[in-house]
């Protein structure tokens, strides 16, 4: 056995013997896998081997289709058969709303390139007279996919891992990880057989790895006890039972007829497939409880949990009356077992917080589906230095240390239930909040405030009715324009003719400072620094030359800035910060690094009446012109004070419009909140949420990060060259040039349907050829029409271009518009008063 390798995978399930194979395949002839029991001990075993397209995510479907992709691909390379029976993916809607889902997942399908067709409820019923179709309103079937043997796949990686040099070690348990420096060194322990029983023995070995990556599935709580970090992957159950013969479907079956695809009621929570001429049933029902919260027990194996039939019979009754042929038939075996989750559903994979040369492939909840394409997109990461798809959704750096136990237990339990609710692009879900909220939640609130949830903080979505029952923002949602549409187009008015104040407290901040700090943020940042009391905005790239992080840089002092960037993405930018400041501090000098976040808390008001209201509260021995253009000229800072608030005001708006950043001491937000509230009574101010935000920022052509700034783009094809100081050497410069202009980054207004606006997930078309996708979607107040931001081939990115999107199943007129089709010359936000 090794015990000097470039790489060593912990884990031998589907997920870890598929990045074995694709680290080994990519070029690294120094592999090695271990596995503390068997290969496919884990929820491997048990898995259901369904491989579901479907997915809202646009890198998970990535994902999920390179894995259906390679998984047809793995007979030929290694002589096994891994079991695919490609019988295609049926999914029914009893409702028009889940129909209207499906049309929404079908616009990132195409993006992905991922095949499906329409059904009616006659064509399935033609096709498949066993199912009872009276009640519903049709289908999307996806004919590539269906369900594979979860063993079998392994073993058939594995055995292609092996082939390309990578070596397996069964019966050797992860128990310690020490980072040297340069390398790691992780202690082993031999397990034994004991009276059926798994334990360690007496002999232990120290692997050297210049790279790990964990995949340990159920027992992620325990690698990140060893990693000392904090990871949301806990299990939850997942029943699916076996059920004896159906005598209707062993006739269609003896009868010459083709199985059966996986039939997904996803109105009755959930799936069924054929099984020996009975039916699998799987059920993602209410009340399914998380597992193993602090650990598995040395003593769970290959075992199960005891069927709870209560828990499912609802789902059960529903299968009788979906295939009313199986209503007799028994109940032949149970498989209730531990599936490791998250809190939104997506796997922790990429470079783990705060570590070096670790990686982390954990929490999947569909482990199979995605565990080829983790393989594929992760060897990417680690040998090429970024995928081709932007991994920033997966990364397990989303949920920062705030999060507990308890927190990851609950929403993995709420994530589990919803897996079959309809996923509303505009959905909130209720579990765990309020959680973390800034002083002024309350006052909101009592306001109409209805709040979404980023990186844990409550923020304002958009102010409803002041007497809304408790469940008003679950009924306002939809697929078209919600019921908190009006209240959002009343928000994007005011601040477009009066003025709007925003909570803005959740953003990322950090202070830099010392020696080394102006030296490290040039290198480290697209743009020039800006002087003493300025702001610019700028970039971080990634060594392949991809939009990392995106700052709004404030400089203090000569040698002393202040960070703006996404509150969504807060550990996220932290980490790839730290981590650059530790790298570079040799070479530049002392860097000193604060995360400030909680500290301050920030208002943004905007809008042509925004003056108007600070001059009402500002103190100033001059207070008529504290805020002019003279004193106080765009992209500028000031040390202001409103009333008895220090404020740290930072003339910019993310809105396009005359406005300003209040930073303000986190303590004094209430007092700060009360002041400006009575001030905005005479100038009409509105309260403001996020939603309105987003419209707004569009018609200004103002990029975001996860949606237009990602990884897969540079800033040059994102379209932000004059935030680009070429003049200069920067990190990933000679990336970003080398990989040249692929797509362009551009603003289309949209003559959309009537009733819905895109969301940001659509395809674009140049007659029947699809030329792009859209990345952010809305309505523009200005406009009156629906807008929306997307990448498009640069040919196509030319002002007046004629396109099409694909919106509700049907192609609809957008033309490709100026850059900031409102206020191109930036003249409202330079307005002197």
């Amino acid at each position: 056995m090794k015990t000097h390798v470039k790489a060593l995978v912990v884990g031998g399930g589907a997920v870890g013997t598929s990045i074995a194979y694709h680290l080994a395949k990519a070029g690294w002839d120094d592999v090695m896998l271990i596995e503390r029991d068997e290969l496919t001990s884990g929820s491997t075993w048990h898995a259901a081997g369904l491989l579901p397209l479907f997915n809202m995510s646009y890198a998970t479907t990535h994902i999920h289709k390179y894995s259906v992709d390679f998984y047809k691909t793995l007979e030929e390379e290694t002589g096994l058969n891994a079991g695919f029976a490609v019988v295609g993916n049926l999914r029914m809607a009893q409702t028009q709303e889940r129909m209207d889902e499906y049309m929404l997942y079908a616009s990132t399908a195409e993006t992905c390139d991922v095949k499906y067709e329409w059904l009616t409820p006659d064509q399935i019923k033609e096709r498949w007279p066993l199912i009872e179709t009276g009640d519903l309103k049709g289908a999307i079937y996806h004919t590539e996919d269906g369900y594979i043997n979860p063993a079998d796949v392994t073993q058939a990686m594995a055995k292609g891992a092996r082939q390309h040099g990578v070596e397996i070690v069964r019966k050797l348990q992860a128990d310690a990880f020490h980072w040297t420096g340069t390398h790691w060194e992780v202690t082993c322990t031999k397990m034994v057989e004991k009276g059926g029983n798994l334990i360690e023995s007496d002999e232990q070995v120290v692997i050297t790895a210049e790279h790990v990556v964990t995949a340990s599935g159920n027992h992620a709580q325990r690698t990140a006890k060893l990693l000392g970090i904090k990871m949301p992957a806990i299990p939850v159950e997942h029943t699916f039972i076996v059920m004896d013969k159906d005598p209707e479907l062993v006739k269609w079956r003896e009868a010459g007829n083709a199985e059966h695809p996986v039939v997904r009621d996803a109105d009755n929570e959930s799936y069924a497939r054929e099984e020996r001429g009975g039916w699998i049933l799987g059920i993602y029902e209410h009340g399914a409880p998380a597992r193993f919260e602090y650990g598995v027990p040395d003593s769970f194996r290959a075992d199960l949990f005891p069927l709870d039939l209560d828990r499912i019979a609802d789902q059960y009754m529903a299968m009788a009356e979906r295939v009313p042929s199986c209503a007799e038939s028994g109940l032949k075996d149970d498989f209730n077992g531990p599936i490791c989750y998250t809190p939104d559903g997506n796997p922790l994979v990429g470079p783990a917080p705060g570590l070096r040369n670790m990686w982390l492939a954990e929490g999947f909840s569909f482990g199979i589906t995605a565990a080829g394409g983790t393989g594929y997109y992760l060897a990417q990461m680690m040998v090429d230095g970024e995928a081709e798809i932007d991994m920033a959704s997966l990364d397990p750096k989303r949920y920062g240390n705030w999060m507990t136990t308890e927190y990851a237990a609950r929403k993995n339990e709420e994530c589990y239930e919803h897996v079959y609710i309809l996923h509303h692009p505009d959905e909130e879900r209720e579990a765990c909040r309020p959680l973390r909220t800034a002083p002024c939640y309350d006052r909101m609130k009592a306001r109409g405030a209805q709040f979404g949830c980023v990186n844990g903080f409550e923020r304002p979505n958009y102010f409803g009715p002041l007497d809304a029952p408790e469940n008003f923002d679950h009924e306002a949602r939809s697929f078209r324009r919600g019921g908190w549409w009006e209240y959002a187009k009343a928000e994007a008015e005011a601040i477009r003719g009066g003025v709007g104040l925003i909570d803005a407290t959740a953003f990322a901040k950090h202070r830099i400072s010392g020696p080394g700090a102006t030296a490290f943020l040039d290198w480290f940042t697209t743009n020039k620094l800006p002087k003493v009391g300025r702001i610019n905005l700028t970039y971080a790239l990634t060594a392949t030359g991809t939009t990392r992080t995106e700052y709004t840089i404030v400089r203090l002092a000569e040698d002393a800035y202040y960070l703006v960037s996404a509150g969504a993405l807060h550990a996220y930018d932290e980490d790839f910060l730290v981590k650059a400041i530790e790298d570079k501090e040799p070479e530049f000098g002392r860097i000193n690094f604060q995360d400030v976040t909680t500290q301050w808390g920030v208002f943004a008001i905007a809008g042509p009446k925004s003056r108007d209201v600070l001059n009402e509260i500002v103190k100033d021995a001059d207070p008529s012109t504290v805020l002019s253009n003279k004193r106080f000229p765009w992209l500028t800072m000031r040390n202001i004070e409103l009333g008895m608030c220090p404020t740290m005001a930072i003339r910019v708006a993310y809105t396009g419009e005359l406005g300003w950043e209040l930073h303000h001491p986190i303590e004094m937000q209430n007092y700060l909140f009360d002041q400006l509230e009575k001030a905005g009574e005479k100038h009409g101010m509105k309260l403001v949420g996020t939603r309105a935000q987003n419209w707004l920022r569009q018609e200004k052509s103002y990029r975001a990060f996860g949606t237009e700034l990602g990884r897969d783009a540079t800033p040059l094809e994102a379209g932000l060259d004059r935030f680009v100081d070429l003049s200069k050497d920067f990190h990933g410069k000679a990336a970003m040039e080398n990989t040249g202009i692929r797509a362009m980054c551009v603003t289309l207004l949209v003559d959309g349907p009537a009733d819905a606006d895109p969301w940001g997930r659509e395809a674009l078309y140049d007659g029947d050829t699809k030329v792009g996708r859209l990345t952010s979607g809305g309505y523009s107040v200005a406009f009156g029409k629906s807008i929306g931001m997307g990448y498009v081939s640069p040919d196509l990115a030319k002002p007046g271009t004629k396109l099409k999107v694909k919106m509700q199943d049907k192609l609809w007129d957008v033309e490709v518009t100026e850059d900031s089709p409102y206020d191109p010359s930036n003249a409202v936000i330079r307005v002197d008063g």
